[in-house]
């Protein structure tokens, strides 16, 4: 599967300084206070999304009532037909998979960019992170000059809990060669599902740290769907 030229940002080479260059950001004004949804009564979901107050930066619980439960990490089979190892994000459904042998998947809730940046296809997971520092792209900062004051050249957006990058990141390569495209945390977990953010793929930060223990380097990731899409 190729990436149209059309759908891609500038590219850039990953340094080793640990400052990659992200596209990621989500916009802080979304309404997390919209529509509750019945909160889940499993037990089991309440531990898995329980505060980690053992991180770096303590995590506060999540609210299941604020997260649609078909979003909510569970295994699940595998619809793929990808082989085990590799991560498939469905963008029209606003899944991520990361397949499994014996015909499983571990599937989580996704956050997309909004319609209208597009990027999908098939790349390699070549570098992970926790707590990431988050570096915008100079395009970004052209569009926000308020931004500059985390460019690379201040040495970036330092980790926390309103780091875009969220708790963890997961860097997409292709060729050897750093897309700007991330998965990563998130604290507002009210977006998940939606379309709201003008950066990348986001899970929920119990969510991306799940997934960061499983993912070696490199893996497999391809990403497709229907009209939903991501930058």
């Amino acid at each position: 599967m190729q990436f149209s030229r059309r759908r891609f940002l500038s590219l850039s080479a990953a340094t080793a300084s640990g400052l990659a260059l992200s596209a990621c950001s989500t916009s802080g004004n979304q309404d997390e206070g919209s529509a509750p949804i019945k909160p889940a009564m499993d037990s089991s979901y309440v531990s898995m999304y329980r505060a980690m107050p053992e991180e770096d930066f303590p995590i506060p619980a999540v609210d299941l009532s604020k997260v649609d439960k078909r979003f909510y990490r569970q295994l699940v089979d595998d619809p793929t037909g990808e082989r085990p190892g590799t991560i498939v994000v469905d963008t029209r459904s606003f899944y991520l998979y990361l397949v499994r042998a014996g015909g499983k998947a571990m599937r989580y809730g996704v956050g997309l960019g909004r319609q209208g940046f597009e990027w999908s296809g098939a790349g390699v997971i070549q570098w992970k992170q926790r707590w990431p520092k988050w570096t915008p792209p100079a395009e970004m900062i052209a569009r926000q000059p308020e931004l500059e004051k985390w460019s690379a050249e201040n040495g970036g957006r330092p980790p926390g809990l309103n780091n875009p990058l969220g708790a963890r990141a997961l860097y997409i390569f292709q060729n050897g060669e750093d897309t700007l495209y991330r998965l990563h945390g998130t604290p507002e977990y009210w977006t998940i599902g939606k379309a709201v953010s003008s950066g990348c793929v986001r899970l929920m930060n119990q969510d991306i740290i799940d997934l960061y223990d499983r993912v070696v380097t490199p893996t497999p990731i391809v990403v497709r769907g229907g009209t939903r899409v991501f930058a």
